[in-house]
């Protein structure tokens, strides 16, 4: 295992050896004190322990490989990922798995506000719970929180799944409670096993789902009449 500390190497020498490896490497990240941008854009077939907590964009693009951060993540925890593994034992603030096109991304403490927003093909799975706006525009993939979701959940959500274990504050435009059927109980299942142990004692029978009510999809002629309104100032 290859160790890099960050009280002396810097973020550019530990990035580029990332992206240097060919696979098959293992990288420990030690003092990493808070600092953005660590893990970005790895490439390859590789594991990269981090040992403390880390700022922004933590593993943002994403490619291949693992990343394990020992403990917190600060704005946008692996932005963008695209493939692979990107899993934290602690909490990530605003937007973890904004706009990811695939891959997994595991939280094991709390989200905050817009927890995969515009996701679009990621796996999420949060041991606690996510904050305001998450799923917001979310696209394709699936969100699942083992805890309470807070206000405006999956607002203007597309064709992605969402999977709450607890209470939901309430709704954003067009998402509704769904039926769980047999295939989204075994999407559930895999995710729940994938994400472990962060997921300990969550069973498939405690979630709801929720999804997209597909009322924002396409316009009515109904709409212009409001739109109309609108712009002679009928409505402020």
């Amino acid at each position: 295992m290859t160790t890099f500390d960050l009280t002396g190497a810097t973020r550019r020498e530990l990035n580029q050896a990332l992206h240097d490896a060919s696979g098959g490497e293992s990288f420990e990240v030690v003092n990493p004190r808070g600092a953005h941008a660590v893990a970005c854009g790895i490439r390859a077939d590789i594991d990269v322990v981090v040992r403390g907590s880390v700022g922004y964009y933590c593993a943002g693009m994403h490619q291949h490989g693992r990343v394990l951060v020992e403990g917190n993540a600060s704005t946008g925890l692996a932005e963008n990922i695209m493939s692979g593994l990107v899993r934290i034992t602690g909490n990530a603030t605003m937007s973890a798995g904004a706009t990811g096109c695939g891959g997994l991304v595991v939280v094991g403490g709390n989200a905050g506000a817009r927890c995969g927003i515009s996701m679009k093909g990621v796996d999420i799975v949060v041991g606690g719970n996510v904050g305001h706006m998450s799923a917001f525009m979310a696209q394709a993939g699936n969100l699942v929180v083992c805890g309470d979701a807070a206000a405006d959940l999956g607002d203007s959500i597309y064709e992605a799944q969402i999977f709450v274990r607890g209470d939901v504050e309430s709704l954003g435009a067009d998402c509704v409670e769904k039926e769980m059927r047999p295939e989204h109980v075994e999407t559930l299942r895999g995710l729940l096993a994938a994400a472990a142990p962060a997921t300990e004692g969550a069973e498939v029978s405690q979630f709801r789902r929720y999804g997209s009510a597909r009322r924002l999809y396409n316009f009515t002629i109904d709409d212009v009449d409001a739109l109309e309104a609108e712009r002679e100032g009928a409505i402020p």
